[in-house]
């Protein structure tokens, strides 16, 4: 009689094995079969399918690994193939105005359990913030009228916490599930930028005003951590780090105001912060900061594989008249008393067009993605190799979604661009798949804003009398 290999072992084998070949194995006997069907095994598989996802929200009672591959593996695969009836399109309005932006308040990746839904909220010149459930294409809560129009606003998923900012500089947080008021702070002048950044100490708020002021805020109660003068009397955009350890900040103005500027101050490049220095201000001194070695930079993005990358589109004083993108690659220098920001260069190439790019987004560690008003869609490395060129749209491209799945265009032609990641090479390509279209030209101009969870897209349709609705497209998954 020949030995029989125990659990253990057949647990080793079998994570070895495509699903295929598992599921015939699980067809041998009772002993093979309960061996394949262990949770353990399932999760191994899971992550070696899709190990850029660190946790996983399987919930203990609801779902297994089992369940979470298959119902994920369903998803993909209506992802790729976009058919009428892979997913649900919804048109919600409720805005009497132009919804100038919009964010996920529910988590990016998705649970495959009946609790999970896709929430997202939007603000609006009607002086309203509403949130809405994408799935049944209904509105949960909208705000009281506000004093001023509402023109941006973050999430923070984890608190289930919106914070929005008016066109009077007013900050305030709202709770994600009932609309209730948290905490406001008045900037002194109109809000240019912020962002929302996870931090191992806690979440926090970033808020540049147009005085070239960067506030530094806890969240929810909105209170001062430090004020920081960045660019004096300047608009200033500003974006954090994958890991929220560093921020860019640089000058937002018309390229002939920049020119001036420039010309004016020309040390004003644009400054990185260590994040660390803003959350625990010194009274010795300013915040940690360094000048990028830049002039006129128009477009950043981060490395989302790298911590520390960042990309830049700027000018250059030499002999390239078209745009340059420079990557550099962060560290904090720490001694005993001091921190001190290095930044290396790591590559840096000339594009071939004189027009800067109007969107730019960054994927892996050596990837950036490139959109024109032309609606040419470039994917290049970091070293100026172009990959791919799609020309897709009819007319300019309006906002992108790059995640580790996807890749999302919107235009103005009233279309939106699904392109899905091929993982299978040894560096990525992407695919073009398939549009998905918004309503009648008769009444909209065109989709203006784009964002996704896992499981879910939508996108603002602006209309032709000034006033915006939501469109949402929520690809359909045989719930476990």
């Amino acid at each position: 009689m020949e030995p029989q290999l125990g659990c253990q072992e057949l647990l080793y084998v079998f994570s070895f094995l495509e699903i295929r070949d598992l599921l015939s194995a699980a067809q041998v006997n009772k002993v093979w079969n309960e061996v394949s069907m262990t949770n353990d095994l399932w999760r191994k598989l899971s992550l070696r399918r899709w190990p850029h996802y660190k946790a996983f929200p399987v919930i203990v009672g609801t779902q297994t690994w089992k369940q979470y591959y298959f119902c994920r593996s369903e998803l993909e695969s209506r992802m790729e193939s976009g058919r009428p009836e892979d997913f649900i399109c919804k048109a919600m309005s409720g805005h009497t105005g132009k919804i100038n932006q919009l964010a996920y308040v529910s988590p990016h990746e998705y649970g495959f359990d009946a609790r999970t839904r896709s929430v997202v909220c939007t603000v609006s010149s009607d002086c309203t913030v509403r949130a809405w459930e994408l799935h049944e294409g209904t509105e949960i809560w909208c705000s009281p009228v506000q004093p001023a129009p509402l023109v941006n606003l973050v999430a923070f998923p984890q608190l289930q916490l919106v914070v929005t900012v008016d066109k009077q500089g007013l900050i305030m947080g709202w709770k994600a599930e009932t609309g209730a008021q948290v905490a406001s702070f008045s900037l002194p002048t109109y809000c240019s930028s912020m962002e929302a950044c996870d931090h191992p100490e806690g979440p926090f708020l970033l808020a540049a005003c147009a005085e070239g002021n960067l506030y530094t805020l806890t969240v929810p109660q909105l209170q001062v951590v430090s004020k920081v003068t960045t660019f004096p009397q300047t608009f200033v955009n500003l974006t954090c780090s994958p890991d929220r350890q560093w921020v860019f900040v640089s000058m937002s103005k018309s390229e002939s105001e920049s020119e001036s500027m420039y010309a004016q101050h020309p040390d004003q490049g644009p400054k990185v912060f260590y994040t660390q220095s803003l959350l625990h201000p010194s009274e010795d001194g300013p915040p940690v900061s360094t000048t990028l070695p830049l002039k006129l930079s128009s477009r950043v993005c981060w490395a989302p594989d790298e911590a520390a990358r960042l990309i830049v589109v700027h000018q250059d004083d030499g002999q390239h008249h078209c745009p340059l993108i420079t990557t550099f690659e962060l560290m904090a220098d720490k001694s005993k008393d001091r921190v001190r920001i290095l930044a290396q260069q790591l590559a840096s190439f000339p594009l071939r067009t004189m027009v800067p790019p109007k969107l730019m987004q960054g994927h892996g560690s050596q990837l950036i993605l490139l959109t024109f008003n032309s609606g040419q869609l470039l994917l290049l490395t970091i070293h100026g190799m172009q990959l791919m060129q799609f020309e897709d749209h009819r007319s300019s491209i309006t906002s992108m979604w790059v995640d580790l799945n996807w890749v999302i265009t919107s235009a103005s032609d009233l279309s939106l661009r699904v392109y899905v990641w091929n993982k299978k090479n040894t560096s990525p390509v992407l695919k073009s798949c398939y549009h998905l279209l918004g309503g009648s030209h008769r009444w909209a101009s065109g989709f203006t804003h784009v964002k996704s969870d896992s499981v879910s897209i939508t996108a603002v349709e602006a209309r032709h009398t000034g006033t915006s609705i939501l469109r949402s497209y929520c690809y359909k998954v045989q719930l476990s």
